[in-house]
């Protein structure tokens, strides 16, 4: 058979075609089988005639020039990392993430969050639907706070036999839009107890099986926060474990994996956040693809660039500047920057480069 295919694509070594390596290494731990690199040719070419050529095309993420950067989108195998402080949009921009690529329809997203709940995640999306639609100007759009409101003054309003949710004209064209791609996105809340590594392989694992080989992105919000059990000595211990293990995932299922990464004390109070700031493990580093750090602008930006201008000053608070701190793939050290929507629980994804010089120290101590 191996002959066959070697003679059909034209590839032969100095011994005549290509045969299958009988090199195997069965183990307690698994197998091991090296190949020959020109059986790896075979089944690429395997691959390509029959168009299983997932893993060369990348999943946009949605966010413009963040896509540009790092080659159109997320590849399998890859593992992307957010990082940044409290409040500077990583899960609001890991959701949009998940939303964009669930609407765009090129694969399916699951989204485990250990923070919320999958209702409190459906109430984010509600709104930031209700802004994207809109954007600049956000007529109509809908506050996270205000979608709670609404979701219960239907229940008054209607009471327990109708449909509610369907009924309320400030929630229902946020409601047909999710509805439009709510098969392509899994929300699911993160246990201390179930969703280890090893389950979380095992659930893509059966997303393969129940959806035909359909694409998948994995999204974990956050890295910290995944149980390992029995719990180690040591964070930076269950963080090398927790960030391999994803890594692994990721090119061992053939799909692209995003997680947040939650900041050591030290990135909390520098002047500006970077990667080696990311709580827990050198492991990190190494690891992940591509490493987002996420950090104020208004804190960053060099102060030549406000001192004489007070209303530029208050302009930079309302953006986020996104530094691609490492991109395996492509060009690193990219400071890129978003507006920020967070009463309505988004991003502008058309975002820019950042064009003001931007500094190490913060502008102002308080």
């Amino acid at each position: 058979m191996t002959t066959r295919r070697s003679e059909l694509v034209g590839f032969e070594g100095p011994d005549g075609p290509a045969r299958q390596s009988a090199w195997r290494l069965d183990a307690a731990g698994g197998s091991m089988a090296p190949r020959s690199a020109l059986e790896v040719i075979l089944d690429l070419n395997d691959k390509v005639s029959t168009g299983r050529v997932n893993q060369y095309q990348p999943v946009p993420l949605g966010f413009t020039p963040l896509d540009k950067t790092i080659g159109t989108g997320l590849r399998s195998g890859e593992l992307l990392l957010i990082g940044g402080a409290q409040g500077t949009g990583k899960t609001t921009m890991a959701l949009q993430m998940a939303r964009n690529v669930a609407s765009g329809g090129q694969a399916n997203v699951l989204y485990i969050c250990f923070e919320h709940d999958e209702e409190y995640l459906l109430n984010r999306l509600i709104s930031q639907e209700s802004a994207l639609a809109h954007l600049p100007h956000k007529t109509g759009a809908i506050k996270i706070q205000d979608v709670r409101k609404e979701i219960l003054g239907s229940w008054v309003t209607e009471g327990t036999g109708g449909p509610q949710l369907a009924g309320n004209p400030r929630l229902r064209p946020s409601l047909d839009k999710i509805a439009r791609y709510g098969e392509n996105l899994f929300l699911l809340r993160g246990s201390q107890t179930a969703s280890t590594i090893d389950n979380m392989r095992e659930l893509v694992r059966k997303h393969k099986d129940m959806s035909d080989g359909r694409r998948l992105l994995v999204i974990v919000d956050y890295l910290q926060k995944v149980p390992q059990h029995p719990e180690p000595d040591t964070e930076s211990e269950k963080v090398t474990y927790v960030v391999n293990g994803l890594k692994d995932i990721a090119l061992s299922e053939e799909v692209p994996v995003i997680s947040i990464v939650a900041a050591d004390k030290e990135g909390l109070k520098a002047s500006r956040l970077r990667n080696f700031h990311l709580r827990g493990s050198s492991a990190i580093n190494y690891e992940a693809d591509i490493i987002l750090i996420l950090n104020e602008k208004y804190q960053i930006v060099a102060k030549v660039n406000i001192e004489f201008n007070p209303y530029q000053a208050q302009r930079f608070r309302d953006w986020v500047v996104v530094s691609v701190e490492k991109n395996r793939g492509g060009m690193d050290n990219v400071d890129l920057e978003f507006e920020k929507h967070f009463e309505f629980s988004c991003f502008d994804p058309n975002g820019r480069t950042v064009g003001e010089k931007l500094i190490e120290e913060r502008l102002y101590n308080y």
